[in-house]
Formats: structure tokens, sequence, C-alpha cells
């Protein structure tokens, strides 16, 4: 690799947070982030439950460590951030990937499910970004990028919460990047398309609406977390200092259809 491309998208010496790093999607792009150069900091609902992930990390020599983190709880937010920051010291990318979502129609939605949804995927999310900002804030530097969805721009069908905290989201994204921009943070989205992930599992299990979706991908394929894996990369790196605002759609092609 070019001395070029290794500074503008080499994540050597940078301290990357991935929460939702698990397995799907958060797993996908930790050890993206990691390959870059990041050393990386995964986050689970349990500490145990990113120990794959960090198996995974060691066995390609990436410097990581993992965390549990309950997405709703402010205080435990609050907490993780400030442990991290204690014992790296810094934080130079953070990629707010935990969430959940919850099926019922409408009419039958449960104010359980609403406000589980709503405080995980986006005041979960804000919260991150807030306490994390006010570092990159003192830093003078940072990149911010929450996952957004498809549902960003269109309602779904019988994810009324889902739909509303990703709208919410990437707007979310937008009003950061308006604040911090001048601040040299960059905060961007990424909408992915349909993945084969755990969120996914019982719509691929229906036949028909695994037909009807597939039908409608101009790549004629589903994603898998690799698919993820350059944009993260992408918007994670100084190749994207003048990006801000954006929400990236990593679909296959869904929206242009």
């Amino acid at each position: 690799m070019s001395d070029y491309l290794i500074k503008k998208f080499g994540l050597q010496g940078k301290v990357a947070v991935v929460t939702g790093a698990s397995r799907g999607l958060g797993q996908g792009i930790a050890m993206a982030l990691g390959e870059a150069g990041a050393t990386v900091v995964a986050i689970g609902s349990s500490s145990k439950s990113v120990e794959a992930t960090l198996s995974q990390l060691k066995e390609k020599g990436i410097e990581c460590a993992g965390y549990g983190c309950d997405q709703s709880s402010t205080k435990e937010i609050i907490d993780t951030v400030s442990e991290i920051l204690d014992t790296h010291g810094r934080i130079d990318v953070l990629v707010n990937n935990a969430g959940t979502i919850k099926r019922s129609p409408a009419h039958e939605f449960s104010d359980a499910d609403w406000s589980e949804v709503i405080n995980v995927n986006l005041n979960g999310v804000f919260t991150f970004c807030r306490e994390v900002g006010k570092k990159m804030l003192e830093q003078g530097s940072g990149k911010i990028i929450n996952i957004a969805s498809l549902l960003s721009f269109s309602g779904g069908i019988t994810v009324p919460a889902y739909a509303a905290s990703k709208g919410g989201v990437a707007q979310l994204t937008k009003a950061l990047a308006n604040e911090w921009a001048n601040s040299n943070i960059q905060v961007n989205a990424i909408a992915p398309g349909y993945f084969e992930t755990d969120n996914t599992f019982n719509i691929r299990q229906d036949k028909d609406r695994y037909a009807s979706i597939s039908s409608r991908i101009p790549a004629d394929k589903w994603g898998t977390p690799d698919d993820l894996a350059g944009a993260a990369v992408f918007l994670s790196s100084e190749a994207s200092s003048y990006v801000n605002g954006h929400v990236l759609l990593v679909d296959g092609g869904w929206m242009a259809r």
C-alpha cells in the first residue's frame, strides 16, 4: 500500500469505539477498523458478549479491549466512556451501532416496547455522542459514525418505534455535524440496506417477504457485514475529512430503484 493510501485511509494510532460489537454489523465494523490499524474498543450488552469479537481481533494481532454497557442507561454510558478515557486517554472514532427492534402493528404497539426502542436506538446514541463529543472537542478532532437505516428514509411496516428512532438518528447526525464541523469533528451516518444479520432473521424465514425484498435489490443479493467495512473505514479516516452530516446508503442500490 502506498504512503498516500496509508495516510488517508490508515487508522494507525487511533482509538476506535464500536457499540453493539458482539456480532453482525458491529463485529464486522470492529474487525475492519482494527485491520485498518486502530485500537478497537468493543462494547456489548455485557463484557462476556464481546468475547468472540475480542478473540477474533486478537487472532489478527489487533490491540483491543471490551466493555459491557446498557445502551438504555445514561449512567452506564457515562461511566463506560469515562473508563475508556481513563485507560486509553482518547477516543478518535465512535461508531454507534448498538440497537434493537420490536415488531407489532402500530395500533397494538406497547408503551414498554416504544420506550425500549427509543431509549436504546436514539437516547443511547445521543448520550454516547455527547459524552465522546466532549473529549473530541477537547482533542480538536474526531469521527462519529451513527448507524442509521433505510427506515431513516421510509416508514417500514409494523416497526413504528424503530422507524422513528432511525429517522431521529439521521437528523441527530446532521444536527451534531452542524455544531462540531468547525472543531474538526466529522459526524456522519451509514444507512445499511437489507443485511444478513440477527435483526433480519425473522424476515428471511418468511419466504414471500424474503423473495419480495430480494427482487427489489439491484445488486441481487443481501449484504453481509463485509459489505459495510469499506464505508466504515472511509468515514473513520482522514480521507473523509470534508464529509460531514452525510447519511451514506450501503444498500445494494435499494433506494435507487
